[in-house]
């Protein structure tokens, strides 16, 4: 390699870093509009530094530091952005804690970066506070039940991870109000159906009931166990919002002697959760995503929390020796330790036992669904670690 290309990279990767900063460090300029909804308790009705390393002979220019990933690594703890009340997903328990799917995801994270999976300080956060808090730095990525889309990924600013769970949306109500699993949205015709402000949620019940050619009264409420306290109570004829979390709630809240029932069968929506963080700082992406990809791959691969010491030990083959912080491994380039991904799997599992731990005591089950392994019919895939 010539010195002349030598300083040209050199150039580009400062003048890039220095655009980065500025597309991203400027919240005021920013601002995240997920919703026309005030945020408050109440309802809201409406109807219808450039440094050169050496490889081989040639040096490589790379960009170092000074995004989330070192700020986290200076600061020993991951801020990570939760709901705090979504079933199996984030709970905050009495004594504090915080368990469940989403959870767990922050502290494979953790693991990952700093060694350890408990190094964690998890932020609750309503739907209409979300976006702001990762704007903001608040926290350094959000395991919020959040769903990827077009405008959130362009206007409202951020970038999102792989896919954690395939969702969809769908509505519960009460058999005894003539519902059950074979309804349809035109079955709603004239019911209040509430929902959470300031979401995806709210816009596709109105668009399917649009479709359908029929009159719902749209409640909604920034807080969904406020959703469920007039579900609970009668107030509301029906509600809404992604599949898993409405078993979740029927799981935990069912009224003795009712039955609520969830349709349509096949959801009006798709709802693809995952990690989600501030725009323009690919080191910190790499990482998120990546932890994800670990776990997938290790659930492929069948390393688990209890043989992954001795998989790293004596590998079955290439690509988990690589995984695992063996000959060959690339964490060490992402600014991780070579054994980061050994610590996400020995201290939290991969993505079948994360699953099975938190979502299998509701009834969510892998099994013919879209987060079924590649090899079993689902759509959980990860490109593989070399």
């Amino acid at each position: 390699m010539n010195k002349r290309f030598i300083w040209r990279a050199i150039a580009v990767a400062l003048s890039f870093t220095l655009l980065a900063s500025a597309c991203g460090d400027d919240g005021d300029d920013i601002t995240a509009t997920p919703t026309t909804t005030e945020a408050t308790d109440d309802a809201t009705t409406t109807t219808a530094a450039a440094t050169t390393t050496t490889e081989g002979d040639d040096p490589v220019v790379t960009v170092q530091g000074g995004g989330i990933l070192q700020t986290v690594i200076d600061r020993g703890t991951l801020n990570c952005g939760v709901s705090g009340a979504a079933v199996a997903f984030s709970e905050t328990q009495p004594d504090g804690s915080t368990t469940g799917f989403d959870a767990d995801y922050c502290r494979a994270i953790a693991a990952a970066v700093l060694g350890d999976s408990t190094a964690v300080a998890f932020v609750a956060l309503t739907a209409a506070e979300r976006f702001t808090a990762v704007q903001t730095g608040d926290v350094d990525v959000l395991i919020r039940n959040t769903t990827a889309t077009q405008s959130r990924d362009t206007d409202v600013g951020m970038d999102f991870g792989p896919t954690t769970y395939y969702d969809g949306q769908q509505i519960m109500a009460r058999e005894s109000a003539g519902f059950d699993s074979a309804s349809q949205v035109a079955d709603l015709d004239g019911a209040v159906v509430c929902t959470n402000a300031g979401t995806t949620t709210e816009k596709n019940i109105s668009d399917a009931a649009d479709a359908a050619g029929i009159t719902i009264t749209l409640t909604t409420f920034e807080d969904y166990d406020i959703v469920m306290d007039n579900f609970v109570s009668g107030a509301c004829d029906a509600v809404t919002t992604d599949g898993s979390g409405l078993v979740g709630r029927k799981a935990k809240q069912e009224t003795a002697g009712e039955n609520w029932v969830i349709f349509p069968a096949t959801p009006i929506s798709k709802e693809p959760l995952g990690p989600t963080y501030g725009q323009n700082d690919s080191e910190w992406a790499d990482v998120v995503n990546w932890t994800v990809f670990a776990t997938i791959i290790a659930d492929e691969k069948g390393i688990t929390s209890a043989n992954a010491a001795d998989m790293a030990a004596t590998p079955p083959d290439a690509e988990v020796g690589r995984l695992l912080g063996g000959e060959g491994e690339i964490q060490s380039v992402m600014g991780l330790s070579a054994d980061a991904f050994l610590n996400v799997i020995a201290q939290v599992g991969n993505y079948d036992e994360i699953y099975t731990r938190n979502l299998g005591p509701v009834g969510l089950t892998r099994e013919g669904s879209a987060n079924a392994g590649w090899l079993d019919g689902g759509l959980l895939y990860a490109p593989p670690a070399r």
